[in-house]
C-alpha cells in the first residue's frame, strides 16, 4: 500500500497549475451596532479577513443590504418568535405563515402567479430542473452557465446540448433538430462571470417556435435590474408589479424563473416562479424541497424586510450605477487587459495567465484591497480575471481607490 496522502499528488498539481483555492476568515469590521454616523461607509464594504482590515470588491452584496438594520431587526424578532431552525421539510411541518407570506411577496414583486421557495440557489436548481425534464427529454444549455444550471442538468438524465455562449443561432438549429418529447433551455440571466445580461425575449421567442420551455437563472439580476429591482424579467419589459406585460400575456407557460436571495436581498434561500401548476409540480416533485429542511423563519422575515428595502430604496440602484460607470471611466489599463462590457454590478477584468491574475489580486491585497481573482475551471483556460463586483454600500472614493491600485499594479 502506498504510504503517499490520499489526493497529495493531485493536490500538488493543483498548486502547480496556479489552481489551489484557499478559505479565508471574514467578518465585518465593526458590528452594526457600534457604528456612528461618520463610519456608515464601511457598513457592507469593509470587512477583516484573516486578521487584516480590506475594503472589499470582491462580495455578492450588490445593494449593501446583509449589514442593514431592518433585516437585522426582522431576523432578530422572528428568531423570538419561531426559534431558530425550521426543524422540518416545508412538507412536513417546516413551512410557516413566514414562509406562505415570502411566497406570495416574492411572486407579486417578480409578476408572475406563484413561487415556491428553496434554502439555497444551487438546491432550486439541482431540484427544479430534474422535477421538469428526464430520460428521452433534451436540455439545452448556455456553455457559460453556473455550475447549479450544469449539475441539475446532469442529475436530470435528459440529453444534455451545450450551445455556445448567447449563439441564439445555434440554439435555434439545435431545437430545431432535436426530436425530444420535451425541451428545456436553460440560461442565466445575468452571467456571473462575465456581467452580461442574457436576451431573455429572443430565447422565449425561440422557445414558442419549437415549443420548448425556458428555464432562467436570475441569481445576479434579481434586486439589481427593474425599475424597483424585480430582476431580468422586469429589465426586458416582460413583467411587472402589474404581472405580466400584455404582449407576453400567453407565452409566460414556457417561463420558469429562479433568483437567489442571498446576494442582492443580503439574506439566504431562492425561489422559483411561473405558472401556478408548474410552481405546484415543484412542490409536489423537487426532491431538494421536499427532502430539505426548510430555510428557519428568522431567515424569511429578513428576505420580507430585503424585498421592501429593495422596492423603496431605488438611490440604491441608482448609486450603483454611478459607481459602476465611475469605474469604467477612471481604469487606466494596459493592452494586454480587458474590462469586459458589462451593465450591472459585476465587472470583470481579463488578465488571461493564472498566476498574473493572481499576482495582480496580491498587489491590491497589499494596498487593503480585496479583490477575487477567478480562474479555471470557473472560466474558460486563459481567460483568469479580477472579478470586480460592485456594492451599493460603496462609496465613489472607493472606487478612485480601487481604479488607482489597478493603475499600480501594472
Amino acid at each position: 500500500m502506498s504510504s503517499t496522502p490520499l489526493f497529495a499528488p493531485e493536490l500538488a498539481e493543483l498548486a502547480q497549475a496556479h489552481l489551489l483555492r484557499h478559505r479565508r476568515q471574514v467578518s465585518p469590521l465593526l458590528p452594526p451596532a457600534d457604528l456612528s454616523p461618520d463610519q456608515e461607509h464601511v457598513r457592507g464594504t469593509t470587512y477583516v479577513i484573516n486578521g487584516q482590515t480590506r475594503l472589499s470588491f470582491g462580495s455578492n452584496d450588490y445593494l449593501g443590504l446583509s449589514q442593514h438594520p431592518a433585516l437585522i431587526l426582522a431576523a432578530q424578532q422572528a428568531a423570538a418568535r419561531y426559534g431558530v431552525g425550521a426543524t422540518a421539510s416545508p412538507s412536513v411541518c417546516g413551512h410557516s405563515p413566514s414562509h406562505e407570506a415570502l411566497e406570495l411577496e416574492l411572486a407579486a414583486m417578480v409578476g408572475l402567479p406563484r413561487a415556491v421557495s428553496f434554502v439555497a440557489g444551487y438546491m432550486a436548481n439541482v431540484g427544479a430542473i430534474p422535477a421538469l425534464v428526464g430520460r428521452g427529454d433534451a436540455i439545452f444549455s448556455d456553455a457559460l452557465n453556473h455550475a447549479c444550471l450544469i449539475d441539475g442538468a446532469r442529475l436530470s438524465r435528459a440529453d444534455v446540448h451545450v450551445v455556445p455562449h448567447g449563439d441564439l443561432a445555434a440554439l435555434d438549429a439545435a431545437l430545431l433538430a432535436s426530436t425530444a418529447r420535451r425541451k428545456l433551455v436553460l440560461t442565466d440571466a445575468v452571467f456571473s462571470m462575465d456581467g452580461n445580461i442574457a436576451d431573455i425575449p429572443a430565447l422565449l421567442a425561440l422557445c414558442e417556435r419549437h415549443d420548448a420551455w425556458l428555464m432562467v437563472d436570475d441569481a445576479h439580476g434579481f434586486g439589481v435590474l427593474g425599475e424597483h429591482g424585480e430582476g431580468t424579467l422586469a429589465h426586458w419589459g416582460i413583467t411587472g408589479r402589474d404581472g405580466v406585460s400584455p404582449e407576453w400575456q400567453g407565452r409566460l407557460h414556457r417561463l420558469i424563473y429562479m433568483a437567489t436571495l442571498g446576494k442582492a436581498a443580503g439574506v439566504a434561500g431562492a425561489f422559483v416562479a411561473g405558472e401556478p401548476t408548474l410552481v405546484e409540480w415543484q412542490v409536489q416533485k423537487a426532491r431538494t424541497y421536499m427532502f430539505a429542511t426548510a430555510a428557519p423563519a428568522m431567515l424569511t422575515e429578513a428576505v420580507r424586510a430585503s424585498l421592501r428595502v429593495i422596492q423603496d430604496e431605488g438611490g440604491r440602484r441608482q448609486h450603483l450605477a454611478q459607481l459602476r460607470d465611475r469605474l469604467r471611466a477612471g481604469l487606466k489599463l494596459p493592452p494586454t487587459w480587458h474590462l469586459m462590457p458589462s451593465e450591472t454590478a459585476i465587472q470583470p477584468l481579463i488578465i488571461g495567465r493564472n498566476e498574473d491574475a493572481l499576482a495582480v489580486m496580491a498587489h491590491l491585497d497589499r494596498q487593503g484591497l480585496w479583490v477575487p481573482a477567478i480562474r479555471p475551471p470557473t472560466v474558460p483556460p486563459g481567460t483568469a480575471r479580477l472579478r470586480i463586483s460592485l456594492s451599493a454600500a460603496h462609496t465613489l472614493a472607493q472606487v478612485d481607490a480601487l481604479c488607482q491600485a489597478l493603475s499600480e499594479a501594472v
